[in-house]
């Protein structure tokens, strides 16, 4: 006989709430109901699942020019550069005005970067310097207490996300800004009190305890209206969301930097229509670095962050000398092996896009902990750094520093991702940090597509595929987006041939089908 379960509400003082309860036969269809009860999950634009690098916060445009120059002449993927605290005039609190000394002329430098394939991201948080050219229009849509001298927009008012959003959409999106990192939006526990006091009172009515729950939500509202109004898709990144959030376009991440548990986050967010990003900026070691890059390459949004670094990690770990410009002696095999683990993101961008379409139709989290597709399996339930990403495809990332780790690989057949070779699941085994890739392993019978590795999803030779064929290929491989573009790829192994079904704008083109292992 089961045990009876219970599930606590508190709620503090308030004047009424709504108890929403999601049932079904599976703790999987349970997520997929909220998700979808939310609007559905979000269909990121291609570009969005590329690689993305963030520039130190002190560079100047022609500084970022060359930098994205260098990574196209080294051959190093990379489809978002973002710009951070260093664009505004003022950044703590913030102004949203272009610093002239850093970049004289902000629209031909997005304009020159979009000719290059690469989508800018701006850092921001909404305290609105008194400097600001929206300080005055906020001035009596903010609530009563500031932060860093900055008001505090009151995003739970209309007319306050309105004329927020106007100004982002006019100044910004318009010149080509494709999207933003909202920072400071969490009230965090972990980052000392700055933000706004829970007794602050805003026009709408809500107090600072309030607002601090809707304050990253409505944001995320206030900035994806203005691309819902431009017909623009945008992918975005913020450090505070909450409940239904799943059709959002934004990814979170955090300032914490613990590995471990940048990957539990991953693993846990899948319950909660949420995405993470486990992002790398800087390594205690080459073999942290690697380690770290892997993970975030079968994650949301693959970034590095270097704000605080002038050059990329792989020619100088040392954050002091890599700011004093002192590269390493031999850098290059380092930048080598990361280029070709970038690459991995790249290979993979058709398979992540089913995974986001599944989300977008059906709620399936693109990212889940094992104990969803695998109920009933005590010793998987308890497992919090393996992943699934989509429907075939187990991750289960090494740490720098360990010796190795175990695995309990799901009951069924399985294959190495990397070398096709057969594994079979339903026991524990261990895997050592001697291993070079990310242990990744395949359902047995996946059709699965690997696209050619460029230097942005812009270019037309990423529609180049290669298809490996796990075990019997009998699991076609579907994509279907929200906009009507699809794909099915599937393996007869009785005739030994495959079929390509597409409709698609891009089409892709079928270089091999290759039977792996």
């Amino acid at each position: 006989m089961e045990e009876p379960s219970q599930v606590l509400v508190e709620v503090p003082l308030a004047t009424g709430v709504d108890v929403y309860l999601f049932a079904g036969p599976s703790m999987l269809d349970v997520i997929r109901r909220y998700n979808l009860f939310s609007g559905g999950g979000v269909m990121p634009p291609e570009w969005g699942l590329g690689f993305w690098y963030r520039a130190a916060s002190n560079a100047t445009g022609q500084e970022i020019l060359s930098l994205t120059q260098e990574f196209r002449d080294r051959k190093i993927p990379c489809d978002v550069l973002g710009l951070e605290a260093g664009w505004h005039t003022h950044a703590y609190s913030c102004t949203f005005a272009w610093n002239a000394t850093r970049f004289p002329d902000p629209a031909s430098f997005v304009t020159s970067l979009s000719s290059r394939n690469f989508h800018v991201n701006l850092w921001e948080h909404a305290f609105t310097h008194p400097s600001s050219p929206l300080f005055t229009p906020m001035r009596n849509l903010a609530g009563d207490k500031g932060v860093w001298g900055g008001l505090v927009p009151d995003f739970q008012n209309p007319q306050a996300r309105k004329v927020f959003g106007d100004f982002h959409g006019k100044a910004l999106i318009d010149i080509g800004i494709s999207g933003f990192k909202l920072d400071e939006c969490d009230n965090s526990d972990y980052t000392g009190g700055w933000s706004f006091p829970e007794i602050s009172r805003f026009p709408s009515g809500v107090d600072g305890e309030q607002m601090h729950n809707l304050f990253g939500l409505r944001y995320q509202a206030t900035l994806w209206q203005q691309f819902q109004e431009r017909k623009q898709l945008t992918y975005s990144l913020v450090r505070s969301s909450g409940a239904l959030a799943a059709p959002f376009p934004f990814v979170l991440y955090s300032d914490l930097y613990d590995h471990r548990q940048f990957v539990r986050a991953l693993v846990n967010s899948g319950f909660s229509g949420l995405l993470w990003c486990p992002e790398v900026r800087d390594a205690a070691s080459e073999e942290d670095l690697i380690r770290r890059l892997q993970t975030v390459v079968f994650s949301p949004l693959a970034m590095i962050n270097g704000w605080y670094i002038p050059n990329p990690p792989w020619k100088q770990l040392d954050r002091k000398k890599n700011n004093a410009n002192e590269l390493a002696d031999d850098w290059h095999p380092l930048e080598a092996r990361c280029r070709e683990i970038i690459g991995w993101r790249m290979q993979l961008i058709p398979y992540l896009s089913a995974a986001f379409a599944t989300y977008a139709r059906d709620g399936t989290p693109p990212f889940r902990a094992l104990a969803l597709d695998f109920p009933g399996h005590p010793e998987i339930a308890k497992i919090d750094d393996a992943w699934m990403v989509g429907d075939r495809l187990l991750i289960a990332p090494l740490f720098a520093g360990e010796p190795d780790r175990t695995l309990m690989l799901p009951p069924g057949q399985w294959h190495d991702f990397w070398t096709g070779n057969p594994v079979a699941g339903g026991t524990a085994f261990v895997i050592p940090a001697t291993t070079r890739n990310i242990p990744a392993f395949v359902r047995t019978g996946s059709v699965f597509p690997i696209a050619s590795i460029t230097s942005s999803t812009g270019d037309q030779a990423s529609r180049a595929l290669d298809i490996r064929l796990f075990g019997d290929g009998r699991l076609p491989f579907i994509l279907n987006t929200p906009e009507g573009e699809s794909l099915l790829l599937s393996w007869d192994p009785a005739t030994a041939k495959g079929t390509v079904v597409q409709h698609s704008s891009r089409p892709y083109t079928i270089k091999n089908w290759t039977k792996q292992g």
